[in-house]
């Protein structure tokens, strides 16, 4: 069949333009591994999901997914780097309430803008926040606890200034009136070894993280931050059932990308991780450390920006609420 002038010229124009791209425009994301960057040191709730969701991930495009822990600051030196990192879909981040909703109320001088600085792949889970007490602490309910630290103060730790479990700390000692000093830990997972040797009485820090320590009668978890018990440990109070009343308190995470990372790349990361977390074992996995798996719509790019705008609001309420100001 002859081929017209037209169609001749048109092809031979096509083939001159794309002779001028560049040779990556056509290479198949990703060809090479991908790096997911925690901004927490390894042992806590966000290294453990995000750990989990890297395997995901990576089983689903095929390339390795290196976990990377830069930590310090509340979450803030990790958000930074990827703030900064090219928008080509190799490194991304786990994100957090530190980082993206609560260090803009705490800190004073950010390097990025947690709202304008990322592309929200998609929100993984979410934990909620406990008192977890050393054994030789006196107290073995909340109501005690909330009674012994009018008495003599309770050092409590949490997973650092500015950390989610820090602004929890704060609110509950607003909502009770306990004689609380709390003492900043780099990691849910590094003040563990000084709650089981006395160092310190007690921590607010994840379900997840405090959990093995409970259930192995290490030390004892007096309060969960859930509206209702965990399926996990029945025996452990709600705050609320404490005598806390309406108080809730969670860690969330979600695997965001530098701002301006292309559609297609952010809506097939989004891709892998919903399947990852719908299908197959790692559900199961982030469910046995006490995390609740977020809702389809909370797992889309839409979603998961729809609930860190909504957090942001809360945090920034909290804030006001806990006296805190940016330093």
């Amino acid at each position: 069949m002859p081929i017209s002038r037209r169609t001749l010229i048109a092809t031979l124009g096509f083939g001159s333009a794309t002779t001028m791209l560049p040779r990556n425009a056509f290479a198949a994301y990703p060809e090479r591994p991908i790096h997911l960057i925690v901004p927490f040191a390894p042992g806590g709730n966000a290294d453990i999901v995000g750990r989990i969701v890297g395997d995901r991930i990576s089983n689903a495009v095929g390339q390795p997914v290196v976990v990377e822990n830069r930590g310090g600051a509340g979450g803030s030196i990790g958000a930074e780097v990827v703030a900064r990192a090219a928008p080509d879909g190799y490194t991304l981040f786990v994100g957090s309430n530190g980082p993206l909703t609560v260090n803009p109320f705490v800190q004073a001088k950010l390097g990025y803008d947690p709202l304008k600085d990322f592309a929200p792949i998609a929100l993984t889970s979410y934990v909620p926040h406990v008192i977890i007490l050393n054994n030789g602490v006196a107290a073995k309910t909340l109501p005690e606890l909330i009674a012994l630290s009018k008495q003599q103060p309770i050092n409590m730790a949490t997973s650092g200034v500015g950390s989610a479990t820090h602004m929890t700390l704060e609110r509950f000692k607003a909502a009770t009136g306990a004689n609380i000093t709390h003492v900043p830990y780099k990691s849910g997972g590094a003040l563990m070894p000084d709650l089981m040797g006395g160092s310190i009485q007690a921590a607010m820090t994840e379900f997840s993280t405090a959990l093995p320590l409970h259930k192995g009668g290490k030390a004892h978890i007096v309060a969960v931050g859930s509206a209702q018990r965990s399926k996990l440990a029945p025996d452990i109070p709600t705050f609320i059932e404490g005598g806390v009343k309406g108080f809730t308190a969670q860690s969330y995470i979600g695997i965001l990308a530098p701002a301006a990372t292309p559609a297609p790349i952010l809506a097939q990361l989004q891709k892998a991780i919903a399947g990852g977390l719908t299908n197959g074992s790692a559900a199961d996995k982030l469910r046995d450390l006490g995390a609740e798996i977020a809702t389809p719509d909370q797992m889309t790019s839409e979603g998961f920006a729809k609930f860190i705008r909504a957090d942001y609001e809360n945090m920034r309420e909290a804030a006001k609420l806990a006296g805190i100001t940016p330093k």
